[in-house]
């Protein structure tokens, strides 16, 4: 029989390499991460595709060339306290805690929550805290972080993100009205956030919330 072969895992790092992420760490934990147990049933053929899938409430999981790009503009080397804005079903949780000490991991949706859980626990993933919230708030009780991932775009970093991060620290967040974004990552100085990289461009759904999109 002949025909075109299902995607492969390898498949899925090739197309992180040819977006231009080269941290070794980072492609040891795509490869190390199976992204069939991050998304729902009904897509698991498609999870070796380099592309975002649907998950409840009208979201779709981040594709995983730019959340890896994403990921890369933290510069993780191994002992930071991360702060994710937006965990969704996890797959990007479970990469930075390959990557990070540990992470703290916020979603508005209780039920997504639920499922991550579930999610990071078969993937034997114990480093993560998760937390039901506005992430845009941040969750200040945790703070402060030495990186910060926000998987949602506004116009502008959020005050409580920008006080939750040490000086030093690193935040990456999409910016831009939703639709279209410049994926920008940033340093915390003693003046404020310096604009470090434009990483990409890529479309995002819209961060609600106090400090976000009212609507």
């Amino acid at each position: 029989m002949t025909g075109e072969a299902s995607p492969a895992p390898r498949d899925l790092v090739q197309a992180v390499l040819m977006a231009g992420v080269r941290d070794e760490r980072l492609l040891d934990a795509i490869r190390a991460t199976p992204r069939a147990g991050f998304v729902p049933a009904e897509y698991v053929a498609l999870a070796c595709e380099d592309r975002p899938v649907p998950i409840p409430h009208g979201q779709v999981t981040t594709q995983p060339s730019l959340s890896a790009k994403m990921i890369e503009g933290l510069e993780l080397t191994g002992n930071e306290h991360v702060l994710e804005v937006g965990t969704g079903l996890a797959f990007q949780t479970a990469l930075i805690a390959r990557l990070a000490a540990d992470v703290v991991s916020i979603e508005i949706w209780p039920d997504l929550v639920r499922q991550a859980r579930r999610n990071l626990a078969h993937q034997s993933v114990r480093n993560v805290e998760l937390r039901v919230g506005d992430g845009s708030c941040g969750v200040p009780d945790r703070a402060p972080y030495d990186a910060i991932i926000v998987s949602a775009a506004f116009p502008e970093v959020p005050l409580p993100l920008l006080e939750q991060l040490r000086l030093g620290g690193h935040l990456v967040q999409p910016i831009g009205p939703g639709g279209e974004e410049q994926v920008m990552s940033f340093r915390r100085t003693a003046s404020g956030l310096q604009h470090r990289q434009t990483l990409t461009w890529a479309r995002f759904v819209r961060l609600h919330g106090r400090y976000g999109f009212s609507s």
